[in-house]
């Protein structure tokens, strides 16, 4: 087992409330599409706000919903890198279901 396969099974346990992942994924695809019209708009300097376009969507999540710590607080890397494994994971679940 690779290390960000044992950070993604810890970091599983801590996304269990439904909510909590829908706020993780818009936070994520809000995050992408702030990036991309940054790019489209060559707003170079607003690219520096990117990484912080999730984290109020996650921390809710969190604090309101999971009522525990992020990971992102302990990890910022492996905690995004899961983000869209687990994005990854619910296209394949909805995909599997039709």
């Amino acid at each position: 087992m690779t290390m960000i396969e044992q950070y993604y099974k810890e970091y599983r346990k801590l996304h269990t409330h439904p909510i909590n992942i829908g706020l993780h994924v818009l936070g994520n695809l809000l995050t992408l599409l702030f990036f991309c019209s940054c790019l489209y708009h060559r707003e170079w300097w607003l690219m520096c706000l990117t990484p912080f376009i999730v984290y109020p969507f996650a921390w809710t999540g969190h604090l309101v919903f999971e009522k525990n710590k992020p990971a992102a607080f302990s990890n910022p890397i492996k905690a995004k890198i899961s983000d869209w494994i687990m994005i990854r994971e619910l296209i394949k679940s909805f995909g599997e279901k039709r």
